[in-house]
């Protein structure tokens, strides 16, 4: 793993400026990223305040969404997001210095991360968002060299809001930004100032104001030529409000993967099963309500689970994708099957994918937490990002009882479609 993403930053306009303890019971063989307003910025993290749209959905097992950045809870949207149920439009805009004559065509870059990107999202979504990239044929001219911005992964605020207000400035002549949902500022890789751990997606607490529009969000892009992989759909998961599912270490040093491992973008670009989780699809609005199964109450239950990244089947019925335990006010279980599909299909091995989900925790302060049905066990130490998630999922015939949940998951069977059929038990004196 070369790198771990960087996190969203918050910018403030005016004044101030975003990488158990349990067993099975039966051992299994295992495989092994013109005009504005002025913008004067301070570092700064806070959530920007959105009205929430739509009607509550999902019944009891839907968590409420609350304060904390990126919140996982789902009931309603934040409306400062916008929300990929449609086509978006997305303009990329490539940024050159006086400092350095770029090695690279655009055309070249903006091939490092479309169709890749929107092929990610089309398949994610099942088809029903696509993400319509509008790459610029030209590089446009920064007024400053690029070392005289400081461009770092932990970057000054100053510097950071000049490098945006330049940007912006110099594209305008060419660019209608009212005809974008998003913007892309993607910086020539060869640049002797570009740092490329510094990807992130800059918010804005005060919004830009350019041909009318209000810019809430821009995606600083400063990849090497090629790219690291899925960085760019990372980075636009937080566009649309997911969080960063990475655990980062306070000293900097240590794994970053330790929340959820290889299976799912938003925690790692690197990732052998990245397709984005059950509960984010929901979220999303990929994902109908009766492909959500909620489990409330004591008891057993027998479902049927369609693996998460295959491709709906034409003319076929509409099946389980996702089961939900609520196990408090604020947390669920999500239940899951995983196979190799889709986006998942170099992922290290196939099963029922458990993990926990909290909707106050914030981006990057571990909202989802994956279950490690096998603790004493690793796989795909060669290619996995962290090789004790990596075999996390549950086999046929095993079974497994959630620590600290009352909660036990039993793989049954698994049809020749790929169907996996799961028993879920829920204690009399679990919770809620």
């Amino acid at each position: 793993m070369s790198r771990n993403p960087e996190p969203e930053v918050y910018v403030r306009g005016q004044q101030t400026p975003e990488g158990v303890a349990g067993g099975v019971e039966r051992a299994r063989l295992r495989a092994g990223a013109a005009a504005f307003t002025s913008l004067v910025a301070l570092a700064a993290t806070g959530l920007v305040a959105g009205p929430a749209v739509g009607a509550p959905s999902g019944g009891p097992c839907a968590l409420p969404r609350t304060a904390a950045h990126h919140s996982l809870g789902l009931d309603t949207w934040n409306g400062s997001y916008p929300k990929p149920s449609r086509s978006l439009d997305a303009v990329m805009i490539f940024l050159s210095f006086p400092d350095s004559a770029p090695l690279t065509a655009p055309e070249e870059l903006a091939a490092d991360h479309f169709p890749g990107t929107s092929d990610f999202f089309r398949r994610a979504s099942y088809g029903r968002f696509v993400l319509q990239p509008h790459p610029r044929p030209e590089w446009t001219r920064m007024p400053r060299t690029s070392t005289a911005y400081a461009i770092r992964r932990d970057w000054e605020a100053g510097k950071r809001t000049a490098y945006l207000r330049d940007a912006l400035a110099a594209a305008d002549d060419k660019v209608d930004f009212s005809r974008y949902d998003i913007v892309y500022l993607v910086a020539d890789p060869d640049a002797p100032g570009v740092d490329s751990d510094a990807t992130k997606v800059v918010n804005l607490e005060h919004p830009l104001t350019v041909d009318g529009t209000e810019i809430k969000r821009v995606v600083t892009v400063f990849e090497r030529h090629p790219p690291d992989r899925n960085v760019l759909a990372h980075e636009t998961g937080h566009v649309f409000d997911l969080p960063d599912l990475y655990h980062r270490p306070t000293d900097g040093k240590g794994d970053w993967d330790t929340h959820v491992g290889d299976w799912d973008v938003m925690g790692s670009q690197f990732g052998l099963a990245p397709d984005l989780f059950g509960w984010h699809k929901w979220k999303l609005g990929w994902l109908e309500p009766r492909q959500v199964r909620c489990i409330q109450g004591a008891g057993t239950r027998l479902l049927s689970l369609e693996p998460l990244a295959a491709a709906p089947v034409a003319g076929g019925t509409v099946g389980t994708r996702l089961a939900v335990v609520r196990t408090g006010p604020g947390s669920v279980l999500a239940i899951e099957a995983r196979g190799s599909t889709g986006n998942d299909r170099d992922t290290c091995t196939e099963g029922v994918l458990i993990y926990r989900v909290r909707n106050e925790a914030a981006s990057g302060d571990g909202p989802v937490e994956v279950v490690d049905t096998h603790p004493s066990t690793e796989a795909c130490w060669d290619r996995s990002v962290y090789p004790p998630l990596a075999d996390a999922p549950l086999g046929v015939g095993e079974t497994f009882t959630v620590p600290g949940e009352g909660t036990r998951v039993e793989v049954v069977d698994r049809t020749r479609a790929g169907v996996w059929t799961v028993k879920v038990t829920v204690d009399p004196d679990a919770r809620p």
